[in-house]
C-alpha cells in the first residue's frame, strides 16, 4: 500500500532515549485510515473555523435526507431551549431586583415570586426540552448510519470485478468503510452540539443586551480565554496523538499475535512468549512516559488558561464593582451577569470542540462521498437482450490486463467452448489460464476483443441473467459463517421451490461431501464456524467439497472448475471428475494442474504467458512436440519412477 501522509518529525517532547529505543525497530507505513487525521493537525482554527457553514449545510442536508421529523426536533428543541435560557435570566433578573429592593423581607418575597415561578418553568421546559431534543438525536443518528451503511454495501457490491484488482480503488474503499460511515453520524452529532453551544452564547448574550447593553463586551472578553484554551488542549491533544499513533500501532501488533487463536501454536513452537512480552514491555514503556508527557503538557496549559480566565474575570468584577459605584448597573443585573459567564463559558467549550470534531469527521466523511461517486462509475451496465441459456460461447482475438499493468494478462485468445463439452485449459502457473476463466464466466470484461454467447456480443446482454447461467467453482473460496446446508444452498439461494435442479443432498454426494456433512454433530445444520455457540471447523479438503458441491447446486449450463481438487485427496477427487463427466447437459471449463484429469476433455487449450499456444485433444496433442507432452510426462514419470521403487 502506498504511504498517504509524509514522515511526521517527532513530538518536541520526546526524549532522546526514547528515539534511540523505538528507532531499533522497523519503521511502520502510514494507515490508509491517517491521512486526514494529518491534514486536520496542520489545519487553523480559523481555517476550520471559515468552513463551518458549509459543513453544517452539509451535515443538516445528510440528516434531512435521513429523516426530516427527527432532524427539525433535535435542531429546532435545542434552539427553543436556548430562547428559554434567555428568559430564565431574564426572570432571574427580576427576582433578584425583587430581593435587593427595599422592604420587609417577606414583602419583598412575595414580589419576587412571579419572577421566580417563571424562572423555575424556564429551566423546567427548558431541561424537557433538552432530553426532547436529546432523544430525537439519539433516534437520528443510528438512523443515518444505517442509510450511509447500506448506501456503500450497495455500491460495493454492484461495482465490476476488476475495481477490486486496483489498489487506489481498494485504499478508498478501507477509508470509506473504516472511518467515512462511522463519521456520517457524527457530522450531525457535531453540527447539533455546535447548535446548542452556539444558541447558549447567543441566549446568555441576548439575556445580557436586554439587561445592560454595557456588560455584553465585558462578558465576551471574560469568556474568551475559556475558549482559547480549549482550542489549544484539543490542539495539543489530537497532535500528541498523530506523533505517537506508530508506537500504539507497534502495541497493537504485539498484543494481536500474544492472544490470537491463529499464532498460538506457532508462537509456543517457536517458544516466542518471552520475546512478544519484551517487545510489549518496551513499547508500554515508551507509551506510559509519552502519556505522562501529555498529562504534564495539558496540566500547564489548563493552568495558564485558569490563570487569564481569573484575571479576566477580575477585571469583569472590577468593571462590574465601578458601574455598580457608579450606579450605572443595579445589583441585580450585576448579579446575573454572573450567572451568565458561567453559561457562556459552557457554551463556548461545548462549541469549539464540536467545531474541531465537525471539520475532521467532515475530512473522512468526504472520503466517503467521493469513493461513492467514483465507484458509481465502475459499476457496469449491460445491454438488455435476454439470456435464457448459453449453448455456445466464443472469444474473438481477446485480451485482458489488469489494472496499472502494461502486460497482459490474456493476450489475444479465440476459441469456442459449446454446450455437453469438458474443456480444459492448461498451463504453468501466471500463463493466465484464472483470468481466461473469469473472462468466461463474465466476471471480466475484455479490454480488447469480444465474447459472444450464442453469436451475441456479451455487452448486448442482461448482466443479471447472464450471471445467472454461470456457476464457478474458484480455488478460492470463502468460509461464509453459515451452516453445511446454506453453504451448499446460496449456490442458488433465490431457487424457487418449484423450479427444477439438484436438491443439497444431491449435489453433497456429487462433490463427495455428504457422508463428511452427515458426520457432523448437527448434519447439514452444523455451524462452521468455531467463533460461535457450537460451531464446527472443516479441513481444507472438506471445505473444497463443500465448495463443489455449491456449484454443483447452483446447475448452471455453464461450470467454470478453477483447481477444484487441489486439497481433495484422491478418492474424493476421483468422484468429483466422475460426476463432472456424467453430466453433458452443460459446458465445463477446468483448470487443474493435476493433467491426468484433463486426458478425456473434448477439448484442451494450452496458455503460456496469456497467449494460446496449443490446443486439441489429448491424443492429438500428445503426438505434437509442446509443452501439453512435455507437462504430462513430467507428471507422469514421478507416477511411474514411484511405481518403480515400490516394486524393486
Amino acid at each position: 500500500m502506498t504511504t498517504v501522509i509524509g514522515p511526521r518529525p517527532p513530538s518536541d517532547e520526546d526524549e532522546p532515549t526514547d528515539d534511540a529505543e523505538e528507532s531499533a525497530l522497523p519503521e511502520l507505513e502510514d494507515g490508509h485510515w491517517m491521512h486526514r487525521a494529518t491534514e486536520f493537525a496542520h489545519t487553523s482554527f480559523g481555517s476550520v473555523a471559515r468552513r463551518l457553514p458549509a459543513l453544517v449545510r452539509e451535515a443538516i442536508a445528510l440528516a434531512w435526507a435521513t429523516n426530516r421529523r427527527d432532524t427539525v426536533a433535535s435542531i429546532g428543541l435545542n434552539v427553543a431551549a436556548g430562547v428559554l435560557t434567555t428568559l430564565g435570566l431574564l426572570a432571574t433578573t427580576g427576582v433578584l431586583q425583587q430581593l435587593f429592593a427595599a422592604g420587609p423581607t417577606p414583602d419583598r418575597i412575595r414580589a419576587a415570586l412571579p419572577a421566580l415561578s417563571l424562572a423555575a418553568a424556564a429551566v423546567t421546559v427548558r431541561g424537557a426540552l433538552t432530553v426532547a431534543a436529546g432523544w430525537a438525536q439519539a433516534r437520528l443518528i443510528p438512523q443515518i448510519n444505517y442509510a450511509v451503511e447500506l448506501r456503500l454495501f450497495e455500491t460495493t457490491t454492484a461495482v465490476e470485478l476488476a475495481a477490486f484488482d486496483d489498489a487506489g480503488f481498494a485504499e478508498e474503499m478501507d477509508r470509506a468503510r473504516d472511518r467515512g460511515i462511522a463519521e456520517a453520524g457524527s457530522i450531525v452529532n457535531d453540527t447539533v452540539n455546535l447548535v446548542t453551544g452556539v444558541v447558549g452564547v447567543l441566549a446568555t448574550a441576548a439575556a445580557i443586551t436586554v439587561i445592560q447593553p454595557m456588560l455584553l463586551p465585558c462578558l465576551l472578553a471574560a469568556a474568551a480565554p475559556e475558549a482559547v484554551t480549549a482550542v489549544k488542549l484539543a490542539r495539543r491533544q489530537h497532535l500528541d496523538w498523530l506523533a505517537r499513533v506508530t508506537r500504539r500501532r507497534r502495541m497493537w501488533m504485539l498484543a494481536h499475535l500474544m492472544a490470537d487463536r491463529h499464532t498460538a501454536a506457532e508462537v509456543r513452537a517457536c517458544q516466542m512468549r518471552e520475546f512478544l512480552l519484551a517487545e510489549f514491555r518496551r513499547m508500554m514503556g515508551l507509551e506510559t512516559r509519552a502519556e505522562l508527557r501529555l498529562a504534564r503538557a495539558q496540566s500547564i496549559t489548563r493552568a495558564a488558561g485558569l490563570s487569564v480566565t481569573g484575571i479576566a474575570a477580575f477585571a469583569l468584577y472590577a468593571v462590574l464593582g465601578g458601574l455598580l459605584l457608579g450606579g450605572v448597573v443595579a445589583l441585580a443585573a450585576a448579579a446575573t451577569a454572573l450567572l451568565a459567564l458561567q453559561s457562556a463559558r459552557a457554551g463556548l467549550r461545548t462549541a469549539v470542540f464540536a467545531t474541531n470534531s465537525l471539520y475532521e469527521d467532515a475530512l473522512y466523511y468526504q472520503d466517503y462521498r467521493s469513493f461513492l461517486d467514483r465507484a458509481r462509475l465502475r459499476v457496469p451496465t449491460g445491454g438488455g437482450r435476454p439470456v435464457d441459456t448459453v449453448d455456445r460461447i466464443e472469444l474473438d482475438r481477446v485480451t485482458f490486463r489488469y489494472p496499472d499493468t502494461d502486460t497482459p494478462a490474456v493476450d489475444q485468445v479465440s476459441l469456442t467452448i459449446r454446450r455437453g463439452e469438458v474443456v480444459a485449459l492448461v498451463g504453468e502457473n501466471g500463463s493466465g489460464k484464472t483470468s481466461l476463466a473469469k473472462l468466461i464466466a463474465g466476471l471480466y470484461r475484455p479490454s480488447d476483443g469480444a465474447i459472444r454467447w450464442n453469436g451475441v456480443d456479451t455487452n448486448e446482454l442482461d448482466l443479471r441473467q447472464t450471471a445467472a447461467q454461470v456457476a464457478v467453482v474458484s480455488q478460492d473460496w470463502w468460509r461464509f459463517p453459515f451452516t453445511a446446508g446454506q453453504n451448499i444452498r446460496i449456490g442458488r439461494h433465490d431457487r424457487a421451490a418449484d423450479h427444477p435442479g439438484p436438491s443439497v443432498e444431491d449435489a453433497a454426494r456429487g462433490a463427495a461431501a455428504h457422508d463428511m456433512i452427515s458426520g457432523l454433530p448437527f448434519g447439514y445444520d452444523t455451524l462452521l464456524d468455531r467463533e460461535f455457540k457450537n460451531g464446527q471447523d472443516l479441513s481444507g479438503g472438506q471445505w473444497q467439497r463443500l465448495v463443489a458441491a455449491r456449484g454443483l447446486y447452483r446447475d448452471a449450463p455453464l461450470l467454470i472448475c478453477d483447481e477444484p481438487s487441489a486439497a481433495l485427496d484422491a478418492r474424493a477427487e476421483h468422484a468429483l471428475f466422475q460426476h463432472l463427466r456424467r453430466h453433458p447437459d452443460r459446458a465445463v471449463v477446468l483448470i487443474t494442474h493435476r493433467l491426468a484429469n484433463v486426458r478425456h476433455a473434448d477439448q484442451i487449450f494450452v496458455l503460456d504467458h496469456g497467449r494460446l499456444v496449443q490446443q486439441g485433444g489429448h491424443e492429438e496433442l500428445m503426438a505434437q512436440d509442446g509443452p501439453y507432452r512435455e507437462l504430462f510426462q513430467l507428471q507422469a514419470a514421478g507416477y511411474l519412477a514411484g511405481a518403480g521403487e515400490g516394486t524393486g
